[in-house]
């Protein structure tokens, strides 16, 4: 007997950029959130990094009119290439020149106006067409250990299920019950600890009212089929258009199937998410571990804290 074929791999993956970023303001005024750095990349480029290792080579960025650092960062600096060739700095040179690696694109698609996560995404639909797509929100972060899952990141743990079930995939984490408020929160059947068909999406539940405590958290698989839906979908609260009420009306139409991924997500949309994310990497850093440790120590010694 034949193993069933597999379904179209996800080869596009979709970056929402075009948010404001008010919360790290002042920071923020001319640097996008999404450039904003951990340790010795800026955030969007973990993002891009695990978009690529899942097997994407054609990367669209949703972005508004404003913001051109994302855009400048992608793009060649000759100047600059120039300055380090001359300067022999080959190490440097070779970073610089690898944001993106060869046979990897670059789209930017300008969102006119802030309408939402569902809006943005639609921003994406002349250049996705009729394939399936990843959706990756660069605010979380997300730490995959090298032991685990082969050392696969997020989006591709995802998409080898995605292209093994044909359907949407959601990425999902556990949260306390008091965090439910603050979350999509899924209903699902046949869940086997690791994906199961979701049945229901409700926005920010009270934990009385959550139907488990799986969360909803950036990384979106999705088929193309979603974009009917968001151009029917109504503008809810602040106006936006959101994602979930799509993926909400996705459900009885094709499979969606919650994914709980190996790994460690930060929400670096946050100042707390965004330290925990520093120091977390700097920890796992080949060259700066050590040194970032013992500074770490120092710095609890000096407040008087004791390690436990």
């Amino acid at each position: 007997m034949q193993s069933p074929k597999p379904h179209r791999r996800v080869r596009i993956a979709v970056f929402p950029v075009a948010g404001l970023g008010t919360r790290f303001l002042p920071a923020t005024k001319t640097v996008p959130k999404e450039m904003l750095p951990i340790v010795d990349k800026p955030l969007i480029q973990y993002a891009v990094d695990e978009a690529v290792e899942a097997g994407c080579d054609t990367l669209v960025f949703i972005t508004n009119r404003y913001k051109h650092a994302v855009a400048d960062y992608f793009d060649k600096a000759y100047e600059l290439e120039q300055k380090l060739e001359k300067a022999g700095k080959a190490e440097q040179l070779e970073l610089i020149r690898n944001v993106l690696p060869p046979g990897v694109r670059a789209v930017f698609v300008t969102q006119a106006e802030a309408l939402g996560l569902g809006h943005a995404v639609l921003c994406a639909k002349p250049v996705v067409g009729d394939q399936p797509f990843a959706v990756l929100l660069p605010d979380d972060l997300i730490w995959t250990r090298q032991s685990v899952a082969g050392g696969a990141g997020a989006l591709k743990q995802m998409a080898d299920h995605a292209e093994r079930t044909g359907g949407s995939v959601i990425a999902v984490q556990d949260v306390p019950p008091e965090q439910t408020k603050s979350y999509g929160i899924v209903a699902t059947e046949g869940f086997d600890g690791q994906a199961g068909r979701i049945t229901r999406i409700v926005e920010k539940p009270k934990p009385e009212d959550a139907p488990s405590n799986l969360a909803v958290v950036g990384r979106y698989i999705l088929n193309p089929a979603i974009f009917d839906l968001l151009e029917t979908t109504q503008q809810g609260a602040g106006g936006e258009i959101q994602l979930t009420d799509a993926i909400a009306q996705l459900l009885p139409l094709e499979q969606v199937d919650a994914f709980r991924f190996h790994g460690t997500r930060f929400d670096c949309g946050t100042h707390l998410g965004l330290i925990e994310a520093t120091v977390r990497y700097a920890l796992d850093h080949e060259l700066l571990s050590d040194a970032a440790r013992k500074l770490m120590q120092n710095a609890l010694d000096e407040m008087g804290v004791v390690e436990t």
